[in-house]
């Protein structure tokens, strides 16, 4: 499976989600905590794949990289 790459646009730790910009086409994908292979923060450069949500895509097994 493709991963792909992108930057932490931000996280709300006590609310436990927050979005990630992919590199490739500047988009914005909701990622939730349970998503999370560590923690992450504000600007951390990660990978994910993407899964289908209730809303949209969302990124998930998100680690750093």
């Amino acid at each position: 499976f493709f991963m792909k790459t992108g930057t932490v646009k931000f996280f709300v730790e006590d609310k436990g989600y927050g979005f990630i910009t992919e590199d490739d086409s500047n988009t914005d994908y909701f990622v939730h905590i349970s998503g999370l292979t560590e923690e992450v923060r504000e600007g951390d450069k990660v990978s994910f794949e993407l899964k289908e949500g209730k809303k949209g895509m969302n990124a998930v097994n998100v680690q750093k990289i």
